[in-house]
């Protein structure tokens, strides 16, 4: 096809851009053309137009480019990845076509942008392979127990952290860090799928995933990589060892994506952390959905979450570190002890946290700031921003002086003055910058006297204007005579028509008017060159006076990221004292003994949501002699569900470093938290809410340990009666005889409640409920024993059912009840065990004649006066 110049540039550009949509520009447009007019004329709504009309017109469509960020937002969103193609040269001085080049390819785990960017979240691009030989990897099909390497950057504030894992907790760690992208090798696919026991499979994240070849992850390629970017011969110095090659290989595989796609510096991202689990509380994948820490269960957005909860952050970056922190919990005693340290100083003096806050509030995100002077992103409002937050840290660092807690003199000693890079971006930058360079009129008058005396002449020298043209009407004696400026003709002296005789000669005709004549004099033509060259001169030495100021931030980068992270964990620190101050939250005691002593206990977020004083609290008791497992038996709407997700959520709060809902809490610190609770079907896999349930408790079974925290919610209710519960009986009876970890277990299986007869490590506790008459009162109270009503019938009428449906429910409910107790040895009953009384075994299911049972039968509850009850229990507790 013969291609113009243009097209042909074009063209090239499309093939250095691989799948992404490429945005060509020219002039004041980005301009696509083929298949990509197409998809954004759909995506995005623009009118699709073609260009070279004739047998073969090519599909076409553009914007404005002062629209560029909101069109590759939405392109973004949509799972498209985009090709920035610009003009590197000014048309003005370009010989022959303009030269342009692709500066960058963004996609969902690349942005800098602040209005593409949550700001309180994290925007990470994670990248995964397998740790084998590359010969015997097309080979093997993966498997559990494979090593697997993990590697994640943030491309807006230069974190860049990795770790080996095992193929079987992929799914976990891929929920802890909520990619925005995920980076795979064309082998290593199949790792992102998951096989179920049925044999459906899906993705284990819902992140897009872009498939990479298979070299970019060898380890000399990715070692190569990170070498280059570090400037460094080995790993050592950063606290790699040998046996983590499938990291380094995840991670060298990263940097190098990062460096094809910006093809801009990278200098933000100065080192390469090793991340190891162990250090931190794990938190598997179903157990982050079924306690909402920080996506709810509705809309996957972050209200009602722990994370909402806890987060009293008054800057995003502090948000974003709250984020990090509760997604990886600590495990080690004496550093959560360094953070509630620093949260009892913070919550003691309010001046301390009052004004830390004040002052936090005054700062920017100076973390994605910087990263944005790294990659040559920034303009004149981010570099007026980091001299504001500059300014502040004086006056912060004074206040973190002298503090008691060791924290927080880490903390002052990590904030790093630079003060005249303050003072020398204060001195350049008015008072309100633009936003963008191009929009010029940023460096303040008296910063750079060239400045000033070309922005004097660009602006029109209205001074020597007006002496000009007074000195010229003297002379000639038109006292009408003016001078003028017009885009196409420039400057002009202008004569009525009444005036012409007296013109000069040196005036030369320019244009004719109706009424008038314009013209131009030698030294009027030369000012207005001078006027003209001094307007691109002025933007010159605008963008060189720039570019100094970016410098000496640059030359910086390292310590304001010390003192962004600073700042950020700061901000994190004050917020929990904030909410210790505020919700009379208590600081927990910690300790390696696997028990929880939490009294008067409230869930976080219902506390927080709900008018001071209306949650009711509860006591929790559990470990050592107050019994590892507590079965929690009652009705429906009574609280069982709140109440265990209130503990996991406090012994997470606790691990955070956070204050905790409570009068009292003493919180042995756990090695992995497990809940199954709720049902919830997950159709798109072909998975009911049985076979989920199954799936998760198994998990629970095969990895609790003693050091474990596992609530359980309604296991077994998913399939019939009898395989349910017995079901049920057997996982209390595996957690308490084999893996021992502390345990609630929420159930309306009322028959589980004897199990404490047998199993000494098992408690029965309640929720108290209050009956009157026909109508009952949740108490929401945890009590102890065991309940022996589930009184559904009575939560169907507060829901809504019709009477006559609950009517007939009633009289159904009081017919099989009487079978049941009819049906003698007729009822399945559990395997025998050996540990197990038969007495109790024998009357699971079916209860032996008694008197007292008939008496209650035919008794008539309403007719009885409080005398007559009292009566009658003497005569019951008499007979049984």
């Amino acid at each position: 096809m013969n291609l113009s110049p243009m097209m042909r540039q074009y063209e090239e550009a499309k093939q250095t851009s691989g799948d992404a949509i490429l945005l060509f520009r020219m002039g004041d447009f980005y301009e696509l053309f083929h298949d990509d007019a197409k998809v954004v004329s759909r995506v995005l709504g623009l009118t699709l137009t073609s260009r070279d009309k004739g047998e073969n017109p090519v599909p076409m469509a553009g914007f404005p480019h002062h629209q560029l960020e909101g069109y590759i937002g939405k392109l973004i969103r949509a799972g498209y990845r985009v090709a920035v193609c610009e003009q590197v040269e000014d048309p003005k001085t370009a010989k022959g076509i303009v030269r342009r080049e692709v500066q960058r390819i963004v996609s969902a785990g690349t942005l800098t942008e602040d209005a593409l960017l949550d700001p309180r979240a994290s925007n990470l691009l994670v990248a995964i392979c397998r740790h084998q030989e590359d010969r015997k990897r097309k080979q093997e099909t993966p498997t559990p127990t494979d090593k697997i390497g993990v590697a994640w950057v943030e491309l807006s504030t230069g974190r860049f952290e990795a770790n080996s894992i095992t193929l079987a907790t992929l799914e976990d760690e891929l929920a802890r860090l909520e990619p925005s992208e995920v980076l795979v090798s064309e082998q290593d696919r199949p790792l992102l799928t998951r096989k179920d026991p049925i044999g459906t499979s899906s993705n284990v994240t819902a992140a897009p995933i872009t498939v990479r070849p298979d070299w970019q992850f060898h380890f000399e390629e990715s070692t190569a990589a990170i070498h280059r970017h570090f400037e460094v011969t080995n790993l050592a110095g950063m606290g790699w060892e040998d046996d983590d090659q499938a990291a380094i290989r995840a991670a060298g595989a990263a940097i190098a994506y990062l460096a094809e796609t910006q093809r801009i510096g990278l200098d933000h991202i100065a080192t390469l952390t090793p991340a190891r689990n162990s250090r931190y509380l794990e938190i598997d994948a179903a157990t982050r959905r079924s306690l909402e820490l920080s996506m709810n269960s509705r809309s996957g957005a972050r209200n009602g979450t722990l994370l909402e909860c806890i987060d009293a952050c008054v800057t995003a970056s502090g948000s974003r570190c709250v984020a990090q922190w509760l997604a990886a919990p600590l495990i080690d005693a004496s550093q959560i002890d360094q953070r509630l340290e620093s949260v009892t100083e913070l919550a003691r003096d309010n001046r301390l946290r009052e004004t830390t806050r004040q002052l936090l509030k005054e700062s920017y995100d100076l973390d994605r700031l910087v990263s944005r002077v790294a990659t040559g992103r920034c303009g004149p409002r981010d570099l007026q921003q980091i001299g504001r937050t500059l300014e502040v840290l004086p006056r912060l660092k004074a206040l973190l002086d002298l503090r008691v807690s060791r924290r927080l003199q880490q903390l002052h000693e990590r904030v790093e003055l630079q003060t005249q890079i303050a003072e020398q971006l204060a001195a350049a930058l008015v008072s309100q910058c633009p936003l963008q360079l191009r929009d010029g009129g940023f460096i303040q008058p008296g910063y750079d006297g060239r400045l000033d005396e070309l922005k004097e002449l660009s602006g029109g020298g209205k001074q020597w204007i007006a002496q000009y043209q007074a000195r010229q009407s003297q002379e000639t004696g038109i006292t009408s005579l003016k001078v003028g400026y017009t885009s196409v003709f420039g400057y002009y002296l202008e004569v009525s028509n009444t005036h012409r005789d007296r013109v000069p000669e040196h005036f030369v005709r320019k244009q004719t008017l109706k009424n008038a004549e314009r013209y131009i004099t030698e030294e009027l033509k030369v000012y207005e060159e001078k006027i003209l060259g001094a307007e691109q001169k002025a933007r010159d030495l605008e963008y060189e006076l720039f570019s100094e100021l970016r410098a000496a931030v640059f030359g910086v980068i390292a310590s304001l990221q010390r003192t962004a992270a600073a700042l950020a964990e700061l901000d994190v620190l004050s917020g929990f004292a904030e909410n210790a101050v505020k919700r009379n939250y208590v600081r927990p005691t910690m300790t390696d003994e696997p028990l929880l002593e939490i009294l008067e206990a409230r869930h976080p977020v219902l506390d927080s949501i709900m008018p001071q004083g209306k949650f009711t609290p509860n006591d929790t008791m559990l470990g050592s002699e107050h019994g590892r497992i507590h079965l929690i038996t009652g009705p429906n709407m009574a609280g069982k569900s709140t109440y265990i997700r209130q503990v996991a959520l406090i012994t997470i709060m606790a691990q955070v470093g956070c204050f905790v809902p409570a009068d009292r809490a003493t919180i042995g610190i756990a090695d992995r938290v497990f809940a199954r609770v709720g049902a919830s079907d997950e159709l798109s896999r072909g998975q009911s809410t049985f076979m989920v349930e199954m799936v998760e408790t198994a998990r629970i079974l095969n990895t609790a340990t003693k050091q474990s925290l596992v609530i359980l919610d309604e296991v077994g209710r998913g399939t019939s009666t009898y395989d349910g519960l017995s079901l049920a009986w057997a996982i209390v009876e595996h957690l308490h005889d084999t893996t021992e970890p502390r345990t609630l277990f929420a159930t309306h299986d009322h028959e589980l409640i004897d199990l404490h007869r047998s199993l000494p490590g098992v408690r029965n506790l309640n929720v108290a409920v209050k009956e009157w008459e026909e109508n009952i009162i949740f108490l929401h109270r945890i009590v102890p024993g065991g309940a022996d009503r589930s009184y559904g019938i009575h939560v169907a009428r507060l829901a809504g059912i019709p009477p006559q449906v609950n009517d007939r429910a009633r009289d159904i409910l009081a017919q099989l009840e009487l079978d049941h107790l009819q049906k003698k040895g007729q009822s399945k009953v559990m395997p025998p065990r050996e540990k197990r009384n038969s007495a109790i075994q024998m009357t699971l299911f079916q209860v032996a004649d008694h008197p007292v049972i008939d008496r209650l039968r035919k008794l008539d509850i309403e007719a009885l006066t409080p005398d007559q009850a009292l009566s009658l229990l003497q005569g019951l507790k008499k007979d049984l």
